[in-house]
């Protein structure tokens, strides 16, 4: 009557693979409006592979259609979080990992974070706008590469200074539409456009600065920095998440500990 299930070490890691495949999508899109469609795909999945079980062969040939087709719907709908899957599984797991330094090496990263002369210049440059409201969106790369957004704006190729910082994003400057790219102990990039988040989460009273933020630290491991004219609050993004700094040595303390993520 009861049948032995022969269960083999290849089916247990088959197992274990795919809840932490479907874990980490579920991470990876949790708080955006694709969570509802995946866990509505995922019950789907399952009636279906109940009906199928019960040898319900005309329903579950019909459901199984509509998963067939429902793969590149799946595609077209999760298309935004596929490319912050990839970017994350190449940044932040590979380049970052500390078992794999040798590639940081190799292609000449750096493990060691922000230089203390670098850090000290954007936290003071900081400290000032945000004294005097003036907008700012300053991204600090990583691993990631920062190519795409770079070659939105204007290059530039600088020393971290808290004056060029002000200037910069000066109201009448010409260049302070726009986000600030440091890379490498660098100004490298000015007047960039970051991708907008689409999360709906975030709060209304946030403006365009901090959805652009955002946007940028959902598809790279980079943070970025954003002051308020309006306020003149402080802002820390990172992994998608806002932050408001209470004060400039709690800004420096979360770009330290970005490196160390």
């Amino acid at each position: 009557m009861f049948e032995i299930i022969d269960i083999h070490f290849i089916d247990i890691l088959d197992i274990l693979l795919v809840g932490l495949l479907v874990f980490y999508v579920y991470k990876l899109i949790r708080g955006t409006a694709a969570i509802s469609i995946f866990l509505g795909i995922i019950i789907l999945y399952i009636v279906w592979a109940v009906v199928k079980a019960l040898n319900m062969s005309l329903l579950s040939a019909l459901m199984g259609q509509v998963l067939g087709v429902g793969v590149i719907a799946i595609i077209v709908l999760f298309q935004q979080e596929i490319r912050k899957f990839l970017l994350r599984l190449g940044s932040t797991y590979l380049l970052n990992n500390k078992h794999l330094k040798f590639i940081n090496r190799l292609f000449g990263r750096k493990e060691n974070g922000m230089e203390l002369a670098a850090l000290d210049e954007i936290t003071e440059a900081c400290r000032k706008m945000s004294e005097t409201k003036t907008g700012a969106l300053i991204v600090i790369a990583h691993s990631s590469s920062m190519d795409f957004v770079i070659e939105t704006g204007d290059t530039i190729d600088a020393r971290i200074n808290r004056r060029l910082i002000e200037n910069l994003f000066f109201k009448n400057s010409p260049l302070h539409d726009g986000a600030m790219v440091i890379a490498d102990d660098r100004i490298v990039a000015a007047r960039c456009t970051l991708p907008i988040s689409e999360n709906p989460n975030i709060p209304a009273h946030y403006g365009m600065r901090h959805r652009a933020a955002t946007g940028l630290s959902e598809e790279t491991d980079a943070c970025v920095i954003v002051v308020s004219e309006e306020t003149g609050n402080i802002s820390f993004v990172k992994d998608g998440e806002i932050k408001t700094m209470g004060s400039i040595s709690e800004l420096r303390l979360a770009i330290e500990n970005s490196y160390k993520e």
